[in-house]
């Protein structure tokens, strides 16, 4: 398989080098614009994108490159959840969702070689219309019952130090895995107020899932 031998490198390249390539920026740009999106906390919007990029492209990439890129907090929103409850969502800025989306580009094969088959959630080419089929298919075989199970706040509880550890069991890159902890470690903004992230994943970017 392409992703033996040295997990800091996929056929013999850098995890960096992977995710500043020309190819792979423009095409997290595309995708990051198509998904349109609100504003982070910059105002930034996806149109502001281009003309910000073509500017400060550059500058973006040595950041990235030399590790000092720094990613701004998450802007904080709250949608309705089906339930009657709230789900919180952590917005980064149009800029944080391209690096987010370059990384998630790189990684997404690597971890798609080890998934479990039957999880369906954000996942490339899978979602709630092939978890239906496979349903179907294993109602048609016999399998008569449900079980319904849901972690209460999963997503906000998850330990930083585990959660890395579990990534480097695959990828090996300390480049990688210090960008995934700015991430992770970069904050919200609830409001006005500014909120330390020192556990949990903010929902709501490329990287996310």
């Amino acid at each position: 398989s392409a992703f033996s031998g040295e997990s800091t490198m996929i056929s013999g390249i850098e995890f960096s080098k992977r995710v500043l390539t020309r190819n792979n920026l423009n095409l997290a740009y595309l995708r990051v614009k198509r998904n349109k999106g609100a504003a982070g906390l910059d105002g930034m919007t996806v149109e502001d994108l281009l003309p910000y990029l073509k500017e400060h492209k550059e500058e973006l990439v040595k950041q990235l490159a030399q590790g000092t890129y720094k990613p701004q907090p998450v802007k904080r929103v709250e949608i309705p959840k089906p339930n009657g409850g709230k789900r919180k969502l952590g917005i980064p800025t149009v800029v944080d969702r391209l690096v987010q989306q370059a990384v998630a580009q790189v990684i997404t094969p690597v971890f798609e070689q080890v998934f479990s088959d039957n999880s369906f959630g954000f996942r490339p080419n899978r979602g709630a219309h092939e978890a239906i089929g496979r349903v179907t298919s294993l109602y048609n075989q016999g399998y008569h019952y449900v079980v319904d199970l849901d972690l209460k706040a999963y997503f906000d509880t998850v330990n930083h130090d585990l959660l890395i550890k579990f990534i480097g069991q695959y990828i090996n890159d300390p480049w990688l895995l210090r960008l995934i902890r700015r991430f992770l470690t970069s904050g919200v903004m609830n409001g006005k107020l500014f909120e330390k992230s020192d556990r949990g994943t903010p929902q709501g970017g490329p990287l996310s899932p």
